[in-house]
């Protein structure tokens, strides 16, 4: 196992979050605060672009109905399941060094994900930890 951390910056990133974050305490605390609605969109469309993909994987993250009653905020629960995906997104963006491979990988099923699709996996803390796992397997050249 392989535990390493991705720049939170990098993951500010992927939530199209406007002010900087430069700490895990800092990103902690955005969760914590309310994330703005929009962080979902910009998750998914980091890995889906526009396509109809984007909107599904948000309903699987945060139901259309739950999403359309929040003012501008997520409540922290769902910021966590938002920021869980943005960490793997960065994570993968910086293995595979490109967004376009990162996005490849994330969304072809892999044989030690049981043939799942690696963003599907990451939807659950647990499934993450594993697609993460992966991932700084592949990083380190281990057989994955």
């Amino acid at each position: 196992m392989f535990a390493a951390v991705i720049e939170p910056i990098k993951i500010a990133q992927v939530l199209g979050l406007r002010s900087r974050v430069t700490s895990v305490e800092q990103l902690e605390q955005q969760v914590e605060a309310g994330l703005p609605k929009a962080s979902l969109g910009a998750v998914a469309r980091h890995v889906y672009g526009s396509s109809p993909e984007a909107g599904a994987l948000m309903q699987r993250v945060i139901p259309a109905a739950t999403f359309h009653r929040r003012s501008e905020a997520l409540k922290p629960q769902e910021g966590e399941r938002v920021e869980r995906l943005a960490r793997v997104i960065a994570t993968a963006e910086h293995v595979w060094d490109s967004a376009d491979d990162a996005r490849a990988f994330l969304t072809t099923g892999h044989a030690m994900l049981g043939g799942k699709r690696p963003i599907d996996v990451a939807l659950t803390e647990l499934g993450a930890r594993r697609v993460e796992n992966l991932l700084w397997s592949l990083f380190h050249g281990v057989a994955a």
